[in-house]
């Protein structure tokens, strides 16, 4: 066998494990340096370890830093760039839990009868209709209800589910909740009947396809040329 140069290295055919001490030592140093697959592991482990330690607290930093900016308020004569003076408005809006229960309903109210004229199942008799525009509703609206024929075709929880919401809205606005039941009912056999009328996805592709007979006469009367 080959004399060791160190008494403290040795050599398997699996892992190498290397200590070296000053030629005064005779007591193996606190610290070694070990390389194996197994210290390899471990190290990582501590540095991925350490990295996410890093990554949290500097995480609750920032958290701490951007909310102190939004509650805080700035000093005399500062001039702030617009979008920190909305951010912080809207912070404060949203904290503001009293201001919330007192202005929600009021809100969504507002919108209902600015923007889309009113909502007869709110207002009742005192409904105006000259202030509606079916067509702005149309426009703003239209992405509402269940689209789809096959989901009025059959009663299912989707249609229940879907009537219970429209109640369940109405009755948080109004205190006059004795129609709504009927309303809701008459409103969603309305959009049923509606979409008895909408092409489904499948006759859209149909339609691609579609021949159109038609004559000459009805042509020219459909475009009329000069």
């Amino acid at each position: 066998m080959m004399p060791l140069d160190n008494p403290y290295q040795i050599t398997t055919a699996a892992t190498v494990v290397t200590t070296t001490f000053p030629p005064s030592t005779t007591t193996p140093p606190s610290s070694t340096t070990t390389t194996t697959s197994s210290s390899s592991t471990t190290t990582t482990t501590t540095t991925s370890s350490a990295s996410t330690t890093t990554t949290a607290t500097t995480s609750s930093t920032t958290t701490t830093t951007t909310k102190y900016l939004l509650s805080s308020t700035p000093g005399n004569g500062a001039v702030e760039p617009k979008a920190v003076i909305n951010a912080r408005n809207l912070y404060k809006s949203c904290i503001n839990e009293t201001n919330i229960e007192i202005d929600d309903v009021e809100l969504v109210l507002s919108i209902i009868n600015t923007e889309l004229g009113g909502w007869p199942i709110l207002q009742g008799v005192s409904w105006n209709v000259s202030t509606f525009n079916l067509s702005n509703v149309l426009l703003k609206l239209r992405s509402l209800g269940l689209q789809e024929r096959e989901y009025y075709n059959n009663e299912t929880d989707v249609t229940a589910a879907y009537r219970q919401f429209m109640n369940d809205l109405a009755s948080q606005l109004t205190n006059e909740t004795s129609s709504i039941l009927a309303d809701v009912l008459a409103i969603y056999l309305f959009e049923k009947n509606i979409s008895q009328h909408h092409w489904t996805s499948y006759e859209q592709l149909l339609r691609v396809n579609e021949t159109i007979q038609t004559t000459v006469g009805n042509l020219s009367n459909s475009f009329k040329s000069s």
